[in-house]
C-alpha cells in the first residue's frame, strides 16, 4: 500500500508514484498568487523540509483514495451539478451534514484550543482522502454513515501489523484492527481520541459529527498551531505516515480554502483512485448491497460463453468439445520420481515472523525523576518507560499508551488523557509533559503496551496547591481610624513564588492577638461577615491572576491602641500589618484675654 508502514505493496508504491509525479505535474501548471484567504495557493504550500513522520497514526496507514483535485475552479456553477448516482464534475461539493460537521468542529476547537487554529478545509481535506466524503454523504440525519466504512484488516499482509485492540467492538474483526467509519480511525487511536460531536451521549466513529471533532483534537493535540506550515505539515503526517499522503492532504486543503458548496446528503462525487490500487477493499461500506468502489478487485462473476463453442445439430443447446488427444510419443503423464531418487519433503507453509510487539515481555521504568507540581503548572519531569524481551532487551518501535487514571483534572500538553508513543531505538518511550490541573493529591498514569496483554506500569504524579513564598503590601499609607469609625485605606497585597507571579493561591487573613500569638483577637478591628456581625478571620481568599489579594473594608470598634493583621497563604509566605485606632487630637483652647488696663 501506499502509505508508509515499514515496505509498501508492490502495485501500491506504482500507483503512488504516479500521484505523485500527477501532483509536481499540477503545481507546475497552476500559477502563482495568493488565496483569498491571505495564504499561498498549493502550488507553493510544499510541506515542511522538518517535518517527520511518526511511528504511529490515526488511521495504522491504512490505504487511501488519491484522486486529486481538478484544475478547474472550485467555485460552483449554476449550470453544473452532480450526476445520478453522486458522480460528477462538482468536486469541490461537499454533501451538507458532513460540511457542517466539519464546521461544527471548527467551532468547538476554536473556543477549546484557540490556539490550534484548525480550518474546517483541513478536515474537508482528510475526508475527501479518506473516504470520499462518507461516500459521496451516505449519512442518515444524525451524521451516523448508511453502512459502515472499514479499511483491510491491519494484518501484516502489505499492510500494517496490529493485532486487535477492542475485541472486534468497532470493527467487527476480533483478529486484528481495520480503521472504521468517515475519518478512518484505527480502534486502538478512536479508545482515547474519540469524541460525542453531535451530543447524543455516544463516541461513535462511524457518525460524521464525532469523527470530525475527533479528528480535530488528534490534530490540534501537541500544541500543535496548524497556521505553521512545519506543525501543519506534522499534524498531517501524523494521521497517516507517508509523505504521498501529506501531499495529497495539502492539495485538497488548498483546493477547499479556494471555494467549496454544499450537495444534497448522498449526492457527492466518489473518488476512483486508490493508494493499494485495489488491493483490500479499504474503506469499503460493508452490509448487503454495499457498493465497492471504483477501483476494488471484482468478485467472481458468471463466466462468458465461449465462442468457439460448437453448436449441436439442429441448434438448441451446445456440446462439450473433446480435449485434444496426445501427440504419438508424448508421455501421457508427468514424469514420476526415478526409482531409488529420496522423496520431496512435504513443503512447510511459511509462518508469519513475530513483530516487535510480540517480543516484548514486560516494561520498565527508564529513569523517571519524582513527578510534582503545583496546581495549573507544567510537571518539569517526563514519563519515561522501556520495553524489554524477557531476557532484557530493549525492544525497539512498539507503541506504549500512557493513560491518566482515576478522577483528576491533570492532563498531558494539548488536554488529552491518553497518548501513544512509539519506543525508540533504546526501547524508550517518553511521555508528553503532564499539566497539573487544579485538583491536588496523586495522579496516577499509566504505561501499557498497545496490542500486546502485558502488565501495565503505573507511575504517581502529586498535584499540590498553588503556593506563595513572598507577600508584599502594594502601597505604604498609614493605615488609622478613629474609635467606631472605617479605615479609609483597604489592605492590599501581592503574592510571589519564586520571583513571579504566584495566582489562584488560598489565603487567610487574621486579626491576631500579638506578634507571638497568631490566635484571632476579640477586639479591636474587625471585618463584616454578610449579616453585618463583626469577623476577625477571612478564610477562603485567593490572589487573583496577578497576584493580587485586596481585602475587604476594616471597621473599628471603641478599643484604641496598635493591632497586627496577619496575611498568610499557602507555600507558607506571610505577612505582617500594622494597624492603629486612636481619637482624633482636639485642639487646646486659647488662654482669656485679661482686663484691659
Amino acid at each position: 500500500m501506499a502509505a508508509q508502514f515499514g515496505r509498501r505493496l508492490r502495485k501500491g508504491a506504482a500507483t503512488t508514484a504516479v500521484a505523485a509525479v500527477a501532483v509536481a505535474a499540477l503545481s507546475a501548471s497552476q500559477a502563482p498568487g495568493v488565496n483569498d484567504h491571505g495564504r499561498q495557493p498549493a502550488a507553493d504550500a510544499t510541506p515542511s523540509p522538518e517535518a517527520s513522520a511518526s511511528d504511529g497514526s490515526a488511521t495504522g496507514n491504512s490505504p487511501y483514495y488519491t484522486d486529486l483535485p481538478p484544475l478547474k475552479s472550485p467555485n460552483p456553477s449554476p449550470s453544473t451539478g452532480p450526476a445520478p448516482g453522486g458522480t460528477g464534475t462538482t468536486e469541490s461539493g461537499i454533501p451538507a451534514t458532513v460540511l457542517d460537521a466539519y464546521k461544527k468542529a471548527e467551532t468547538t476547537l476554536r473556543e477549546a484550543k484557540p490556539g490550534c487554529n484548525l480550518p474546517w478545509q483541513l478536515l474537508a481535506a482528510i475526508g475527501r482522502v479518506e473516504s470520499g466524503q462518507a461516500r459521496g454523504g451516505r449519512v442518515d440525519a444524525d451524521g451516523t454513515t448508511i453502512k459502515k466504512i472499514l479499511g483491510p484488516q491491519l494484518d501484516g499482509n502489505g499492510f500494517a501489523l496490529i493485532k486487535d485492540t477492542d475485541d472486534g467492538a468497532y470493527d467487527g474483526n476480533s483478529s486484528y484492527d481495520q480503521a472504521v467509519g468517515p475519518m478512518q480511525f484505527i480502534p486502538s487511536t478512536w479508545a482515547w481520541a474519540g469524541r460525542d460531536g453531535n451530543g447524543d451521549g455516544k463516541k461513535d466513529p462511524n457518525n460524521i459529527y464525532d469523527a470530525a471533532l475527533a479528528a480535530g483534537h488528534y490534530l490540534c493535540r501537541n500544541n500543535w498551531d496548524l497556521s505553521q506550515q512545519s506543525e501543519l505539515d506534522r499534524a498531517i503526517l501524523s494521521y497517516n505516515n507517508s509523505r504521498d499522503y501529506l501531499n495529497l492532504v495539502m492539495r485538497w486543503l488548498e483546493y477547499y480554502r479556494k471555494g467549496a458548496h454544499e450537495v444534497p446528503d448522498g449526492t457527492g462525487t466518489l473518488p476512483g483512485d486508490r493508494s493499494d490500487d485495489g488491493a483490500g477493499a479499504s474503506p469499503t461500506p460493508t452490509g448487503p448491497g454495499a457498493t465497492a468502489p471504483a477501483g476494488s478487485t471484482p468478485g467472481p462473476g458468471p463466466k462468458p460463453e465461449k465462442p468457439d463453442t460448437p453448436q449441436k445439430p439442429g441448434g438448441g443447446g451446445t456440446t462439450t468439445p473433446k480435449p485434444p488427444t496426445t501427440p504419438p510419443g508424448s508421455p501421457s503423464t508427468l514424469p514420476t520420481t526415478p526409482p531409488g531418487s529420496p522423496s520431496t519433503p512435504p513443503t512447510t507453509p511459511p509462518t508469519t515472523p513475530p513483530t516487535p510487539t510480540d517480543t516484548v515481555a514486560h516494561l520498565e521504568d527508564a529513569g523517571t525523576a519524582k513527578l510534582t507540581a503545583m496546581a495549573g503548572d507544567a510537571f518539569g519531569r517526563r514519563i519515561s518507560t522501556r520495553a524489554e524481551t524477557e531476557a532484557g532487551k530493549a525492544v525497539a518501535k512498539v507503541r506504549v499508551r500512557f493513560t491518566i487514571v482515576g478522577d483528576t483534572d491533570t492532563t498531558f500538553t494539548g488536554g488529552e488523557d491518553v497518548a501513544t508513543v512509539a519506543t525508540n531505538s533504546s526501547g524508550v518511550a517518553v511521555a508528553p509533559a503532564l499539566q497539573a490541573g487544579e485538583k491536588t493529591g496523586t495522579v496516577t498514569v499509566r504505561a501499557t503496551v498497545v496490542g500486546r496483554a502485558v502488565p501495565g506500569l503505573d507511575y504517581k504524579a502529586t498535584v499540590t496547591e498553588r503556593a506563595a513564598d513572598a507577600l508584599a503590601r502594594t502601597g505604604d499609607a498609614e493605615l488609622t481610624c478613629a474609635p467606631g469609625g472605617t479605615f479609609a485605606n483597604r489592605v492590599e497585597v501581592k503574592a510571589t513564588y519564586k520571583g513571579t507571579v504566584a495566582d489562584g493561591v488560598a489565603a487567610t487573613a487574621t486579626l491576631i492577638k500579638s506578634a507571638d500569638d497568631p490566635t484571632a483577637t476579640d477586639k479591636g478591628p474587625y471585618f463584616k461577615d454578610a449579616d453585618d456581625k463583626p469577623v476577625r478571620t477571612l478564610t477562603g481568599l485567593t490572589t487573583d491572576a496577578k497576584g493580587l489579594l485586596k481585602l475587604p473594608e476594616l471597621y473599628a470598634d471603641d478599643t484604641t491602641g496598635t493591632f497586627l493583621l496577619r496575611v498568610t497563604t499557602a507555600g507558607g509566605a506571610t505577612l505582617t500589618v500594622e494597624l492603629t485606632v486612636a481619637a482624633a487630637e482636639t485642639s487646646s483652647p486659647s488662654p482669656s484675654a485679661g482686663p484691659s488696663a
